[in-house]
């Protein structure tokens, strides 16, 4: 795509495999997949929905470790290669002013977002339902929790690299205490990350008959990626078949200035539970993205996404493809 510019830091070395000769998708999968396995700690039952960023000469991230007690709890971790991960086997535990707020209860569905010189966590947080947590740090190491976003119920918090008007910005998707038969993507604002408003609708579910994938609930996946097309979003959406929930996910580019107003939204998916880790699992037919890396100068993209809420998986792609992709297959 001519002059497309795509913003970033750099990434030369981020994971990544060239396309299959055979491959004719827009995205393609890490052929190691899963690259982390359900048991990589001794306490872990599943490891999926997880949250990845650059860190130092590597990589760091906020992973979704659900536990042999079945407990949804939070873990740091870090990697040289982005591939290789050595995850903390003790739950990140949030230094938190108030002990109301940071009374922890569960968590889980991370996304990491650095914004200047702070990286923010932002995850579904137990507070009388599921709502939006909020914390940072600098380390991975100290977490400092921040007021909840909403008020439950909600979730899919994800904050932009940026502010928009002045203010922190995130999406997020109201919802229910249960799996939530219903969902759309919202946009909010905050000046100070406790006070939010300016809700603003973005995209709500396509109509089945339009595009089945995404015809029951949708809900954004990994951080926004500034291009000059749009803010490049990745976005789950479900389908309720006659066996049950089916998640996959596509692409949207949303206004620069007004990230509430989308420009262009894929019809196809750009992945779906096809692999047997995607589709076996304790929760079969999911494939759920949650973090992305990418590199400017190649236009590279590596999307984590958890599979069949029991492992993760990497994809690959190049995001001027996936721009065209989404202008190309245009829903709106």
């Amino acid at each position: 795509m001519k002059n497309l510019v795509i913003q970033g830091t750099e990434l030369p070395e981020m994971p990544w495999e060239e396309r299959p000769s055979d491959c004719r998708e827009t995205m393609w999968r890490y052929s190691g997949n899963p690259v982390i396995p359900r048991n990589l700690l001794p306490t872990s039952n599943s490891i999926f929905n997880s949250a990845v960023v650059p860190f130092g000469s590597g990589y760091a991230g906020v992973f979704r470790c659900d536990d042999t007690n079945r407990r949804m709890r939070l873990h740091a971790g870090f990697s040289k290669n982005g591939i290789d991960w050595d995850i903390a086997p003790e739950p990140i535990r949030f230094d938190c002013e108030d002990e109301e707020i940071g009374n922890w209860v569960y968590g889980y569905d991370p996304r990491v977002c650095k914004i200047e010189d702070r990286y923010y966590v932002t995850w579904c947080n137990g507070y009388h339902g599921p709502t939006i947590g909020v914390a940072w740090t600098s380390d991975f190491k100290t977490f400092h929790q921040l007021e909840n976003a909403f008020l439950p119920y909600n979730r899919n918090g994800v904050m932009f690299p940026r502010k928009i008007n002045g203010n922190f910005a995130m999406l997020s998707r109201p919802s229910d205490t249960g799996h939530t038969p219903f969902g759309d993507i919202f946009y909010s604002e905050s000046p100070d990350l406790v006070y939010w408003g300016r809700h603003r609708h973005v995209m709500a579910p396509a109509p089945f008959e339009v595009s089945a994938w995404q015809c029951m609930k949708i809900g954004a996946g990994p951080i926004p990626i500034e291009t000059s097309e749009g803010w490049l979003v990745f976005y789950h959406g479900v389908l309720h078949s006659c066996n049950g929930y089916v998640y996959s996910f596509g692409s949207a580019l949303l206004d620069l200035e007004k990230p509430w107003k989308a420009i262009a939204r894929s019809g196809p998916y750009l992945i779906s539970p096809q692999k047997d880790y995607e589709c076996m699992g304790d929760v079969p037919n999911v494939t759920f993205p949650c973090a992305a890396l990418h590199d400017p100068a190649t236009g590279r993209v590596a999307v984590y996404y958890g599979c069949a809420d029991t492992v993760t998986g990497l994809a690959f792609g190049y995001i001027p493809e996936i721009i065209e992709f989404t202008k190309k297959t245009n829903i709106i």
